[in-house]
Order: C-alpha cells, then sequence, then structure tokens
C-alpha cells in the first residue's frame, strides 16, 4: 500500500514541477505543459483504480 502512495505522490510532484517549469522553458513550453497535466492526470487515475479505500470495500467498482 506505501508503494502505491510513493508511486501516486511521485507522478503528481513531477506533474506539478513539469506545470511550474514550462513557463521558463524557451522552446517546447505547450509540451511540457501538457506532459504536466498529464502526468497529474494518471497520478490521480493510478490511486482511483485501487480497490477499496476509505469505505474499507473489496469490490467498490462493481455493483
Amino acid at each position: 500500500m506505501i508503494l502505491h502512495y510513493i508511486v501516486f505522490v511521485i507522478l503528481f510532484l513531477g506533474g506539478i514541477i513539469m506545470l511550474g517549469i514550462a513557463p521558463g522553458l524557451p522552446a517546447w513550453q505547450g509540451p511540457a505543459f501538457i506532459a504536466g497535466l498529464l502526468l497529474i492526470s494518471l497520478a490521480l487515475a493510478y490511486m482511483m483504480r485501487e480497490p477499496g479505500g476509505a469505505t474499507k470495500r473489496s469490490r467498490s467498482w462493481e455493483n
């Protein structure tokens, strides 16, 4: 479980850093900004795919 959190933090903070450095780049500002957005989205999707969570249910995405 802690490994999933570490991966989330790395992806999320990496995305924020990419968003932060994008305006300062002399070239490739657009792709760097988009990469930051994608990293943040990937981090959130990575955490949402985890079963259970605060509800302690094992099958939270199934009926």
